[in-house]
């Protein structure tokens, strides 16, 4: 097991941040996916493996704080030298004389700002700059916090796809902090949700998009001739300008595929949808909690 989460509560003031009651295990090799609104208690999660808040629990590991790497959402560097400069510095090496530098430096496409200063690199590069020199830490368990945060949508898909291809064929072990969905759908296999400081959800996508969608979800755009068209068909919790439909087996999803393609209904079929996922989780986690309060059995 390369960590394990016990008893945890982090407090700032007489407000509880982050509150997790039953055990969290992550195992060697896992990419972790962790979502939530602002103020659930990611980044504090963060900082708490990482010994950089206080809190009270267990955080059972092998790992020293020294043996991980993180990118967090702030980094600052000197910003009178060139990058060069700075990433040989810190690394204790120089480029020329290390090839797996060489190849990172390479694959990032970031040769042409080794002669920059770093204020004067776009966002993008500043987030290429900081990830190379996460990676060469050679860390065995690595948390990217928002790595694409602040980038237009073209810089920030073609970073995630650098990220995915890089990751593809290894074994390091991630948590990866994120709320674009489709960004953790592409790099991670287990997904942490949580809100207001508490575990909502933990485990295995498929097997909570199953658990919380069923076998699959067709989205569409939420009017009144479809609501019509799809009466009958189990609808779930989704934004307020779309439709999500679950299928519980192929056969349902047939049919119900039939009917929109028959009345040429645009719509997007996923077994793997984070977003639906996470909302519905969500919802069931407040009603089984609002049931056990009130003395009912839960859902």
């Amino acid at each position: 097991m390369l960590l394990t989460i016990k008893q945890l509560q982090v407090k700032y003031g007489n407000q509880i941040a982050l509150q997790i009651d039953k055990p969290l295990c992550f195992e060697k090799g896992e990419r972790i996916g962790v979502i939530g609104s602002n103020g659930a208690g990611k980044t504090t999660l963060v900082k708490s493996i990482l010994g950089l808040t206080n809190y009270e629990g267990r955080i059972v590991t092998q790992i020293k704080p020294e043996q991980m790497a993180a990118h967090m959402q702030t980094n600052a560097y000197v910003t009178t030298m060139p990058v060069k400069r700075i990433m040989e510095t810190i690394l204790n090496t120089k480029i020329k004389e290390n090839k797996e530098l060489q190849d990172l430096i390479t694959f990032f496409e970031f040769d042409q700002c080794l002669s920059k200063k770093y204020n004067t690199l776009s966002g993008g590069q500043k987030q290429k700059f900081t990830i190379i020199m996460i990676m060469m830490q050679k860390a065995e368990l690595t948390f990217y916090d928002e790595v694409t945060s602040g980038l237009d949508f073209e810089t920030r898909q073609k970073l995630m796809e650098k990220l995915v291809e890089w990751y593809r064929d290894k074994d390091d072990s991630l948590i990866i902090v994120s709320h674009y969905y489709e960004e953790l759908e592409q790099l991670a296999d287990k997904i942490l949700l949580l809100d207001q400081g508490k575990v909502v959800a933990y485990g295995k996508t498929e097997e909570l998009f199953k658990a919380y969608c069923g076998d699959a979800i067709f989205i569409l755009e939420n009017n009144h001739t479809n609501i019509n068209l799809t009466d009958g068909f189990r609808t779930l919790n989704s934004p307020n300008h779309l439709i999500a439909l679950s299928c519980r087996d192929k056969e349902e999803e047939k049919r119900l595929m039939s009917l929109l393609v028959d009345n040429n209904v645009n719509f997007k079929r996923s077994n793997s949808d984070i977003e639906i996922m996470s909302i519905n989780a969500r919802e069931q986690f407040y009603a089984n909690a609002k049931n056990i309060n009130s003395g009912s059995q839960p859902a």
